[in-house]
């Protein structure tokens, strides 16, 4: 399967730099570029490109209220591209609705490999990286939002499992503390983004710690 990608950024060098990687590896192909976040939207919903790259700070319409369009009306899923480790754009971009974040200065095969990731919804990065935003995540949330009535429709197992992904938890992690098989762990997270209508794994996280379901303390 071929992974399309749209580049967003304002930088011209960054996006060449970008489609430079992309076309030179098999199994991605650059859908296009856009220096803005209206062009981004507009070009998305032509496209439908599987993952946007998307900068935060861009002219006019921002890479924030870029993914907030694109996430609420098409199928893509939207990688941040970011300078800064974690700053609180991250996390608005998260809210958002992006399903990860990726630094400006990450390698080449990291790049590569967090688009992979996005695109097939499995995780948000790598378990360490997962961890430490989501602690930061969810220290930063708002106050615990109602609890939906699709969080009462899933079943003790699948609970156990979601409260493990919201505390970063590997497939691998969860199937050693549940004894339970790798396959069978990423059932129940398939069950539980179809119950909970949820992009991907880090909403699911998201929404773990916006309802109380899990919390820091």
């Amino acid at each position: 399967m071929t992974v399309r990608v749209l580049i967003a950024d304002d930088q011209a060098l960054v996006r060449a730099g970008l489609c430079g990687i992309l076309a030179a590896t098999p199994g991605f192909t650059v859908a296009g570029e856009a220096a803005t976040g209206e062009d981004a939207v507009e070009l998305a919903m032509r496209t439908r490109p599987d993952v946007a790259l998307m900068d935060i700070r861009m002219p006019g319409m921002d890479g924030i209220e870029a993914t907030r369009r694109l996430t609420s009306s098409a199928a893509t899923r939207v990688l941040i591209l970011t300078t800064f480790d974690l700053d609180d754009y991250v996390y608005a971009a998260l809210r958002a609705g992006a399903s990860g974040f990726l630094l400006k200065d990450a390698l080449p095969r990291e790049l590569l490999e967090a688009i992979r990731v996005i695109a097939a919804g499995d995780a948000l990065l790598a378990p360490s990286v997962t961890r430490r935003l989501i602690q930061a995540f969810a220290d930063r949330t708002a106050p615990p939002q109602p609890r939906p009535d699709a969080l009462n429709a899933i079943t003790d197992r699948e609970t156990e499992v979601l409260v493990l992904v919201a505390h970063g938890r590997s497939n691998g992690e969860i199937a050693r503390h549940l004894d339970i098989s790798p396959a069978t762990v990423k059932g129940h997270i398939r069950h539980l983004l179809t119950k909970l209508d949820a992009r991907d794994r880090v909403h699911l996280v998201i929404l773990a710690y916006r309802t109380g379901l899990v919390t820091t303390t």
